[in-house]
């Protein structure tokens, strides 16, 4: 779709949205893959529409305030990607776009407290805690509640894991095989802290031995996807900093692993976020985004896994795709190779298995009307499947499964891919 946008913002930034506007070519392959179009069935409401909307507003020709809805109903699970068959990287799009526009807009006061409130609380696990445990006292009270204040607190576990802090060195078990970096996270910390032990137990018995750089921090995603580009910079400098090969801790590693399809997806976004930040910053973005590794793909790549117990009986497992694993990193043979891989597992495919589960970072938050119908559309398809777990890639699809399937009454369990394989090597499926 040809365009002005560069004259009017021709810094790094504006190139990069040019780009993506003018690889548009209006087919509309990306409206079935777009799960609020499939909602709302408004064209403005899908990738195509909301194109033409950032092209008006960011070449003045339409004032911000009157795209904002439409722009805000955007998940970001870039399905749409995926669907184009032009390569139109509408997920830059929306990300750089969201960073302009942001410090421009005019919020409702009660909304920039609840958004300061996650961004401040999100990458800080001891403060995430203390305000989930103050959370599930007031959850009583969430009905007479403003639904952006309700919508956090409805998201909330029963009860929350004793927490599992990720040693500084796991040594590889028998012969050492390889030896990477791994990214904590953040809420997965808090509300499902066996994803990372799990994590650490199986590369070890893999023969990999694993640093977590004490240096690092959240990577970003949030503030990056919610508009906080100078908050999303200072956190992505910070582990740009704690992940640089030239540390002595981070000598010999082979990739830096990420068990979050969120988290991985946003270190290797940081060449898109540093772009125009200068030739020392765009150097180690571009490093370390070559470097970042799903922990399925690194132990897919890495093959010949030892061998995991046969289960006590058959099950079945449902695959649940992350979208920011499926679509924003291309990654979904591994996961269900390495589940098709457990002696005694049947692997159920989901029905629109495509279709964002409605979690997206912060979505659930800030649309929780929508968040919830995707959530039950989800939940409902993975219970047609009959499976006896759930199983995925991602803490905020963890977390969206679990509440919805809890709604509807359903016993499935839900499990992170590296927890199923853990369970299986300890015999426990």
């Amino acid at each position: 779709m040809k365009n002005d946008v560069a004259l009017h913002h021709p810094d790094a930034q504006g190139q990069l949205m040019a780009h993506a506007i003018d690889a548009c070519v209006h087919c509309g392959f990306c409206l079935p893959a777009c799960p609020t179009y499939q909602l709302l069935g408004d064209e403005m409401d899908s990738p195509r529409g909301r194109i033409i909307l950032m092209k008006e507003v960011l070449e003045g020709e339409l004032p911000l305030f009157e795209a904002a809805a439409h722009l805000d109903r955007c998940l970001g699970c870039v399905g749409c990607v995926t669907a184009c068959p032009s390569g139109v990287p509408y997920g830059e799009l929306i990300t750089s776009f969201r960073g302009w526009a942001e410090p421009q807009r005019e919020r409702p006061v009660i909304q920039k407290i609840v958004r300061a409130g996650v961004l401040t609380m999100l990458p800080r696990p001891g403060l995430f805690r203390a305000a989930a445990v103050m959370g599930k006292f007031a959850k009583p009270l969430s009905p007479l509640l403003p639904q952006v204040l309700r919508a956090p607190l409805d998201l909330l576990p029963g009860s929350l894991e004793a927490t599992q802090p990720s040693p500084a060195f796991t040594p590889a078990q028998g012969l050492k095989r390889g030896r990477v970096a791994f990214l904590v996270g953040c809420a997965q910390q808090v509300l499902t802290p066996n994803f990372n032990a799990a994590t650490l137990r199986v590369l070890s018995r893999n023969g990999v031995e694993v640093v977590v750089p004490e240096a690092q921090g959240c990577c970003g995603a949030a503030a990056m996807h919610t508009g906080a580009r100078a908050l999303a910079l200072a956190q992505a400098r910070r582990n740009l900093g704690a992940f640089d090969p030239g540390d002595s801790s981070m000598s010999g590693v082979d990739a830096v692993i990420s068990n979050a399809a969120g988290c991985g997806a946003g270190l290797m976004e940081y060449p898109m976020l540093l772009a125009g930040e200068g030739a020392a910053d765009e150097t180690r973005a571009a490093a370390l985004a070559g470097k970042v590794r799903d922990v399925s793909v690194y132990l897919a790549e890495l093959g010949s896994l030892e061998p995991f117990m046969p289960t006590s009986r058959p099950i079945t497992v449902a695959y649940h795709d992350a979208c920011h694993l499926a679509h924003a990193q291309g990654v979904k043979a591994e996961p269900r190779e390495l589940i098709r891989s457990i002696p005694g597992v049947t692997l159920a495919e989901v029905k629109q298995g495509d279709l964002c589960c409605g979690s997206a970072g912060t979505y659930n938050i800030e649309q929780p009307e929508l968040a919830g119908q995707l959530g039950d559309l989800k939940a409902r398809n993975v219970i047609a499947t009959g499976a006896d777990y759930v199983v995925s890639g991602n803490v905020g699809c963890h977390t969206q499964l679990q509440s919805h399937l809890a709604r509807l009454g359903s016993p499935i369990r839900v499990l992170h891919t590296i927890e199923l394989l853990d369970l299986a090597y300890r015999g426990e499926l």
